[in-house]
């Protein structure tokens, strides 16, 4: 009882916090800097320890679950190895053919990913693909690649509301200008083209992570409490993230495009019809969940 007193307490402490950081951020009265820390000459930003952190965070919580389901450990860091590093080449492969025109004429800007341009859904792709590989041709692991992918898709809402806030550090993908009450101030630095005039603007990578927030506690309690069979997970998931995405992606100013359609938006409505498909599949004809005791 104690415990969890202490906890909830530094729980409200630091929302408490969060929002005094933010009030004085939003107003212009603090602009953070993109760097945390300089180690030599190198430049540690907090949008790479954000994502590292979310990651780290992510694994433990994934880790339950997959020892729940009888995954054993050696494997599920081997998957998630590979999985990370597919991540990071379908995030950059994604924003590079949908910027194809910019790297064509400098193509070695391709491998300086450290100069921003990766997507999540290029990473989410990324990732997928290699835990159905990895489950195809790793068969002395047992896992099953719906098995694999509901617990990925239950923790990784949780990862992305972490890492949007490396958005936040770098002043990037926020929406258009707005006088709302909880406007963002973004340093004219970091101002898009042709919005330079303006000083308020809104801060989607706040939707966005309260609505992965909001996400991660339900996919995740589903998995626990409510999953009976492999790919329902991963079917809600599709469904209840691209819902946000789509709204949130149509507010922002950096949004990759294909002719006048925003991709996210695009890859959202098909995702949404293919996550449903996938749930109610699923749901019915799917493989059983099975635990160890």
């Amino acid at each position: 009882m104690v415990k969890r007193t202490v906890l909830f307490a530094m729980i409200i402490v630091g929302i408490v916090l969060l929002v005094w950081f933010l009030t004085l951020s939003f107003s212009g009265k603090v602009v953070v800097n993109p760097v945390l820390f300089n180690l030599g000459p190198f430049e540690i930003r907090w949008y790479g320890f954000l994502i590292a952190s979310s990651i780290f965070i992510a694994y433990f919580l994934g880790r339950k679950l997959a020892l729940k389901e009888g995954i054993k450990e050696d494997y599920l860091i081997e998957m998630i190895f590979w999985g990370i590093i597919a991540g990071i080449i379908g995030a950059r492969l994604y924003y590079v053919a949908f910027e194809f025109d910019l790297y064509r004429k400098y193509p070695l800007e391709i491998f300086k990913i450290w100069n921003g341009g990766l997507a999540i859904h290029g990473a989410i792709f990324g990732a997928l693909l290699s835990g159905f590989l990895y489950t195809r041709l790793k068969k002395s692991a047992g896992i099953r690649f719906w098995q694999a992918s509901d617990i990925f898709t239950s923790v990784l809402p949780l990862a992305q509301a972490i890492g949007r806030w490396g958005n936040f550090m770098n002043h990037e993908a926020y929406g258009a200008p707005t006088d709302l009450p909880w406007k963002m101030y973004v340093p004219s630095a970091y101002r898009m083209p042709g919005f330079s005039q303006y000083e308020y603007f809104h801060p989607t990578f706040l939707y966005e992570s309260l609505w992965d927030l909001f996400v991660f506690f339900l996919v995740f309690n589903y998995t626990r409490k409510s999953r009976k069979r492999y790919g329902e997970t991963t079917g809600l998931y599709m469904v209840l993230y691209s819902a946000g995405r789509y709204f949130v992606e149509g507010l922002r100013l950096d949004s990759l495009k294909v002719g006048e359609f925003r991709t996210a938006q695009v890859i959202s409505i098909i995702l949404m019809i293919i996550g449903a498909l996938l749930y109610l599949y699923s749901r019915r004809k799917g493989e059983e969940v099975r635990t160890v005791s």
